[in-house]
């Protein structure tokens, strides 16, 4: 049965749909129903929901808001089929609805037999899609019964740091029986040093070349348990060897050369080997795919077709590198970003990464310490003429630690000190980047604004824009629209010589009837009640 949500601040309105439409025989199950854009997204967060049939007009959130919100914050309800209901016809909220995947358009008052046939066709969008899905889960069904694509994918998932993620880590766990504690891995990686010469080297000739490699390192490590094989490229393989014997760690490393002879002979190709320290957390898988590939690298530099092993010394160097070109660079970029907390994270994780080498020296704890503060300074400048002053004391303080303890202490109070610094700078922005959005609409009061259009003249994601705007004025865009136009409104209608069609085009309104109904609304009484009340002989 299909799932169906009704948004309506108007209750009758609901209670209309819900006894009126047949919903049972179009194969649907008892619409859930909501009064509010806030109450329908709790329930789209908490329930699977097919259709929405939403009300246009709404207080605090339109109809077209929370779809744009539906859009931005919930990507599992991309394919939501939607219905939008309105009492008038106005050319705005179609082009914003149709924008946003409407899939339907009904006026007030609705025609039973319009809105079931409406809904009738969501249904067999909606059982076409369902079909298309269980041919889609069949077919990776078929899929997950080949071992070497299931051991490729969890090799790709391992290195990319998706097992990082406890649920994904025991899926695989549980599809793979892996061991429900860690154990000690190594990871070793295949690499073509060089593809050989060809003027056939084209795609095919690509793919013939990596599947060759992918076919000599499973023929070479078959029947080694704990092995898992996988593609890190085109011109990669990498293979996890978990919870290995001394015996089965002298059986792999006698067909590593097995392995570059198969390829030599069969593609004309060198391939080197790299292999990495033991470790015992998913985690650090790509960590050790970093380790082994700088590795690999400056070894290539000695020779081709060679095999490397962990070295601390080279690793030490690398982790040095590590620091200085990416872990303060990501320190850096994410207070520019504003994500104090990320950044924070990203320092603490860069520290002990630094505490971990061993041996490590105090004065080198220092210097990174420096490091990371010299690049602050130099990427966020402070009021002028404090510069100078406040650098000599930041960095008095971090001469002046006697622990690694204190020397993090100090780093963590001058993140603090340049993340509210960007706060402050941010939030001076967004006031006024508000600010010249409140007066475009102002000066465009007559034109059917969209929040596409304005994100587009203020290159900004529509969706964004809607949520900075609320948060900065306490209104959302459509609210304050109306609102500047209402209050227009009641300065033209001061003049008794206007007639009120007139105001409702010189504030934006297209039909009289709708701008009425708006005016009432909003103040409780009609146009010509508001003007013989105010006006004054």
């Amino acid at each position: 049965m299909i799932r169906v949500l009704i948004v309506d601040d108007e209750p009758l309105h609901i209670e209309g749909l819900v006894r009126h439409i047949d919903w049972d025989g179009l194969g649907y199950e008892s619409p859930l129903t909501a009064e509010s854009g806030e109450e329908a997204l709790a329930i789209l967060a908490e329930t699977p929901v097919d259709v929405l049939v939403t009300d246009v007009s709404m207080p605090e959130m339109t109809g077209i808001e929370l779809l744009a919100r539906c859009r931005s914050d919930y990507p599992q309800l991309q394919s939501l089929q939607t219905l939008m209901i309105s009492g008038y016809d106005e050319f705005e909220f179609v082009q914003e609805a149709i924008h946003l995947g409407v899939k339907a358009y009904v006026l007030k008052p609705i025609k039973t037999e319009e809105m079931e046939e409406k809904l009738a066709a969501f249904r067999t969008a909606i059982e076409k899609k369902h079909q298309i899905e269980r041919e889609t889960e069949a077919l990776k069904e078929k899929v997950t019964g080949s071992l070497d694509v299931l051991h490729d994918r969890f090799v790709g998932d391992l290195l990319e740091g998706r097992l990082q993620n406890e649920d994904m880590a025991g899926s695989w766990s549980r599809l793979l029986e892996l061991p429900a504690e860690p154990r000690p891995f190594r990871l070793f990686l295949f690499g073509y040093d060089r593809l050989p010469d060809s003027p056939l080297q084209d795609a095919r000739q690509r793919i013939l070349l990596s599947d060759g490699l992918m076919r000599a390192v499973r023929v070479g490590l078959s029947g080694l348990p704990g092995t898992y094989i996988g593609r890190t490229g085109a011109d990669e393989a990498a293979v996890i060897h978990l919870n290995a014997s001394p015996a089965d760690r002298a059986r792999i490393e006698k067909q590593l050369p097995f392995v570059q002879d198969v390829i030599r002979e069969q593609c004309a190709a060198s391939l080197t080997i790299g292999v990495s320290r033991e470790s015992s957390g998913w985690e650090e898988a790509p960590l050790l795919l970093k380790d082994v590939k700088h590795m690999v690298n400056r070894a290539r530099g000695a020779g081709s077709g060679l095999i490397h092993y962990f070295d601390r010394l080279e690793a030490t160097e690398y982790q040095e590198f590590q620091l200085r070109e990416e872990n303060i660079p990501e320190i850096v970029r994410l207070l520019e970003k504003g994500d104090g907390e990320q950044a924070v994270l990203a320092f603490n994780q860069a520290f002990d990464l630094l505490l971990m080498q061993s041996p490590v020296s105090f004065s080198y704890v220092q210097a990174f310490g420096m490091g990371l503060l010299s690049e602050l300074a130099r990427k966020f400048k402070r009021p002028k003429g404090d510069d100078g002053e406040i650098n000599i004391r930041m960095w008095q303080r971090l001469i002046d630690c006697a622990s690694t303890a204190e020397i993090r202490k100090v780093l963590l109070d001058e993140l603090s000190r340049y993340a509210q610094m960007q706060q402050k700078e941010r939030t001076a922005q967004q006031h006024h980047l508000i600010h010249n959005i409140a007066r475009y609409l102002e000066d465009h009061l007559l034109d059917q604004v969209t929040v596409k259009q304005l994100g587009e003249q203020f290159q900004l994601n529509p969706s964004y824009l809607s949520v900075l705007f609320k948060k900065e004025t306490g209104r959302t865009i459509s609210d304050y629209v109306q609102e500047l136009r209402m209050n227009r409104a009641k300065e033209l209608l001061r003049d008794p010589h206007r007639k009120v069609y007139e105001v409702a085009e010189q504030v934006g309104y297209q039909t009289t009837a709708y701008f009425a109904y708006l005016f009432k609304k909003t103040t409780g009484v009609t146009p010509q009640e508001f003007r013989d009340y105010h006006y004054e002989e």
